[in-house]
């Protein structure tokens, strides 16, 4: 049986994006930089992240974040899934199960090779795409009704790059589902207002708390880095047009501050003063 999905609500009292105030704190994204470039840090600074230690007061602003990251979608049966690489390998389980149950017709696998020596690289050599098909093999999902999009090295590039592979079959797609990581869904959903708006479509993710979410190779050191980078990308990719405006509460504003100043920045893109 399908993964319950985590329903949620925000607070009431939200900003749409952080009042001038924290916009002097946090700085404002340099317009030289593209921002969705896999960023490649040496591994001095990755073993850095890995050594620093996680209290219960990090854990509960994390638990925030990782809340707000997540939206109230259910899976509505689709002409196509849409699997979006990572370093994870639950997501193509999960999207996998998926289309065992009947919510699509097609499989889509996407992502390169897209991150080497940052905290998003994957232990294997192979494609994110490559390796989601496996797994989805493995799992019973008929190779006919895998396709694979190869090339992706960010979410915007998912996104545009299985709208392109999914445009050139016979029968094009009246809806997908996009599966993803639980802390990839808004921005993930906020991407798609961008490159795809006039697709239906919902956001899916396997049901689980920050705490299960951990394994040994993806800690707690590891994911709340991770997490605040995806946070700062939301504002800082709306502002630039390259997805669409989020309201932001202010607890999560809170937890974010609180973390950034525990330390917890390797995610983060550069900022000016």
């Amino acid at each position: 049986m399908l993964s319950r999905f985590l329903l949620r609500r925000a607070p009431d009292r939200t900003l749409p994006f952080p009042d001038r105030a924290l916009i002097k704190q946090w700085g404002v994204f340099s317009p030289s930089v593209d921002p969705r470039t896999p960023v490649f840090r040496d591994a001095s600074l990755i073993a850095l992240t890995e050594a620093m230690q996680v209290n219960e007061s990090h854990l509960s602003s994390a638990r925030i974040i990782w809340q707000y990251h997540q939206l109230d979608h259910r899976p509505i049966r689709a002409d196509a899934i849409i699997a979006l690489g990572t370093n994870d390998l639950r997501v193509a389980e999960f999207a996998a199960g998926l289309y065992l149950e009947g919510f699509g017709k097609w499989l889509v696998c996407t992502g390169a090779i897209a991150h080497q020596g940052d905290l998003l690289a994957t232990p294997w050599d192979r494609t994110e795409a490559d390796m989601y098909a496996e797994v989805a093999e493995n799992r019973g999902v008929p190779r006919d009704r895998i396709l694979l999009e190869k090339q992706a090295s960010n979410t915007a590039e998912n996104i545009r790059f299985s709208r392109e592979l999914l445009g050139k079959q016979p029968v094009r797609p009246g809806n997908v589902i996009l599966a993803v990581k639980p802390f990839m869904q808004r921005r993930t959903w906020a991407t798609m207002a961008v490159e795809w708006p006039e697709m239906p479509a919902t956001v899916a993710s396997p049901s689980m708390t920050l705490e299960e979410y951990f394994t040994s190779a993806l800690s707690p050191e590891k994911i709340i880095h991770i997490m605040m980078g995806d946070l700062q990308r939301i504002w800082i990719y709306a502002r630039r047009g390259w997805s669409a405006p989020q309201r932001m509460p202010e607890e999560v504003v809170a937890a974010y501050m609180h973390l950034k100043q525990g330390g917890f920045t390797a995610h983060l893109l550069p900022e000016d003063t």
